[in-house]
């Protein structure tokens, strides 16, 4: 009860709202009108003042009643100032762990981010989505996309990677303009580090493959190969289970012969689709170090459980990952010749794949971003009409309550 009244007396003590942190002069991949928030400040919201909404729902939470969705909606569209984001991230968190979880509006996750970004606490932004399952935060895509380009704009790839993993997880590249960004980002990257651990390996292995299996293009066939190889590797290092457990990634072993299959795909295509030089010497790496002799041995499953579970574990090693092992000369070879098979054809771009991916990005990213645009406008009137939907109902059920109210206390009164 402490922190609550704490926090209702700090929001009616600040009188007022500190300013807003600006962008840096940096440019961003997306246009000026695609990050705009005009149209997002222009909507239709509620004045309410934060204390009172803090007290509705400090009394409703401890009656053990849910908070309905309009509540915590109001009271994330009326922050006005860095303070108030760490309230609202309270009470994202309680609504989260309520009865009405399910129900947080997609308007209320976007302007979430939204306000983040405004008052400079994009950290919170990014804290809340890491830690989704807590907070709800699953945003659209246009979220994602403005939430992306913030840190690309500030040169900051580490959190803008952290962004692309999450849309990785939620398996959410179905729009163009985030797989574009994605890749850009993870291409970045790639670029500036050369260490990475088996989990890294996995991460940036599924995330190259997702918006890659949707790109028809050098730099898609590209990530795909690169993909392969970075999977293929942890499979054969560290166990298949390593690679699909808790990943929106197939089960079935074989990543580095899918790893070839792009090769041969790109040999027999007429079209001019090349596979970028940097990432089939990734490949190429991949498969020696292997096959060496000094290549480490397989790593046991991770050990989540005795007994039974490692039993378990060590059948799937021995009915998977041991003919994998025993097929990497056959790999090795077959990616010789597939190799030769390409540069015979000209169908190795020497050109590396960050400059690839921008180079695309310069000349897709415009067309994406008015689809983007017009979806996100039409979204907008959408989620206006969801809203009068939702206070027309909310004030019928409040008019209700009252009649029933009175009837009660005039049976009383009468009895």
């Amino acid at each position: 009860m402490a922190a609550p009244i704490v926090r209702c007396g700090l929001l009616r003590a600040r009188k007022v709202a500190l300013p807003c942190f600006s962008l840096s002069g940096r440019r961003g991949l997306l246009s000026a009108a695609y990050v705009d928030s005009q149209k997002w400040e222009a909507r239709e919201k509620e004045q309410c003042h934060l204390a009172e909404l803090a007290s509705l729902m400090d009394k409703t939470y401890e009656r053990k009643l849910p908070v309905s969705s309009l509540t915590i909606s109001r009271f994330v569209d009326n922050i006005s100032s860095r303070e108030e984001i760490d309230h609202a991230e309270y009470y994202l968190y309680k609504f989260r762990h309520s009865p009405n979880c399910w129900y947080l509006r997609d308007w209320t996750i976007h302007t979430w981010i939204r306000q983040c970004l405004k008052y400079g606490a994009q950290d919170k932004a990014l804290y809340t989505l890491i830690n989704k399952v807590q907070y709800g935060i699953f945003p659209d895509n246009f979220t994602f996309n403005i939430l992306m380009d913030h840190f690309i704009k500030k040169e900051n790839y580490k959190d803008a990677l952290s962004v692309v993993f999450e849309v990785m997880m939620q398996e959410a590249f179905e729009v163009p303009s985030t797989q574009l960004l994605s890749l850009y980002v993870l291409y970045q990257s790639l670029s500036k580090k050369t260490d990475f651990t088996w989990e890294e390996e996995r991460n940036f292995g599924a995330a190259l493959l997702l918006p890659g299996l949707k790109q028809e293009n050098t730099v898609g066939l590209s990530s795909q190969l690169y993909a392969y190889a970075l999977l293929g590797k942890v499979e054969l290092r560290q166990g298949l289970r390593a690679v699909y457990h808790n990943m929106p990634l197939m089960w079935k072993p074989g990543y580095l012969n899918r790893a070839l299959q792009v090769m041969d795909k790109v040999a027999s295509s007429p079209g001019d689709i090349k596979l970028c030089k940097e990432t089939l010497e990734v490949l190429d790496a991949v498969l020696k170090a292997l096959t060496s002799p000094a290549s480490e041995s397989p790593e046991e499953q991770p050990q989540e459980g005795k007994g039974q579970q490692g039993g378990e574990d060590i059948v799937e090693f021995l009915d998977i990952e041991e003919p994998e092992q025993c097929k990497l000369p056959q790999y090795l070879e077959q990616f010789k010749a597939l190799y030769s098979k390409l540069q015979a054809l000209d169908r190795v771009e020497s050109e590396s794949l960050l400059t690839l991916t921008t180079q695309l990005v310069k000349e897709k990213l415009p067309t994406c971003e008015a689809e983007d645009i017009r979806t996100y406008e039409l979204k907008l009137q959408q989620w206006h009409l969801e809203r009068v939907q939702l206070v027309q109902r909310e004030q019928e059920q409040r008019e209700k309550a009252r009649k029933e109210y009175q009837a009660r206390m005039a049976a009383k009164a009468s009895a």
